[in-house]
């Protein structure tokens, strides 16, 4: 009598209800899957990874209670071995960058055909990396030297609110002079000349999102 095989057991994390009834229903329809647990939100994507321990998880970048990248890292923390497909609608290289970084070995855009899922959950679950063409150009096109501090992130974040330098600068509780030269560093980095372009390229790269 043959053995059947075990199915890839899968959890699902994304906050949106109808995304996730989507995804389990590609999931549950293959033969070699099954939806094990969904989470919308990371505290409760590591809490349910502890109790259902799936074969793979499926992450969403955004969600309600932080970044699905900080929640790679936690599951990461409390299991190394971990397998991750980040799922998701962001397409800049600090996206892929700060996913793979923490942990995920796959990176899905929500756009791509469903085919490319399973073959996503197949391969990371054998141990593999999962890049599709697009989003390996992506990265590879990456440059680390363009890369921002902590800092220059929070000063970036108040620019695309429209905060001027004083603005900034009381925010911040920092002097004037040091927003300057934090603004320039940004526009240095980001290989752009005014602060309008500097946002537009900070958001379609995923280094900052509203």
């Amino acid at each position: 009598m043959t053995e059947i095989a075990r199915k890839i057991t899968v959890l699902i994390v994304d906050d949106h209800p109808l995304m996730r009834v989507g995804i389990a229903t590609i999931i549950n329809a293959h033969p070699d899957f099954e939806v094990i647990g969904q989470a919308s939100r990371s505290k409760d994507a590591v809490e349910l990874f502890l109790q259902c321990r799936p074969d793979v998880t499926l992450m969403d970048l955004r969600l309600p209670d932080g970044s699905g990248a900080d929640a790679i890292r936690m599951i990461r923390e409390v299991e190394p071995r971990a397998r991750i497909v980040v799922v998701t609608t962001y397409e800049g290289d600090e996206d892929i960058h700060q996913a793979i970084a923490s942990g995920a070995q796959g990176y899905v855009i929500k756009g791509m055909p469903y085919e490319m899922l399973v073959s996503a959950i197949k391969k990371v679950h054998r141990g593999g990396r999962f890049l599709p063409p697009p989003v390996a150009r992506v990265l590879a096109q990456r440059n680390p030297r363009q890369g921002l501090t902590a800092r220059e992130k929070e000063v970036l974040a108040l620019m695309i609110e429209g905060k001027t330098n004083p603005e900034i600068a009381d925010a911040l509780r920092i002097a004037r002079a040091t927003v300057k030269a934090h603004v320039e560093h940004i526009l240095s980095r980001l290989d752009v000349t005014d602060r309008t372009r500097a946002v537009v390229v900070a958001l379609q790269r995923g280094i900052a999102h509203l």
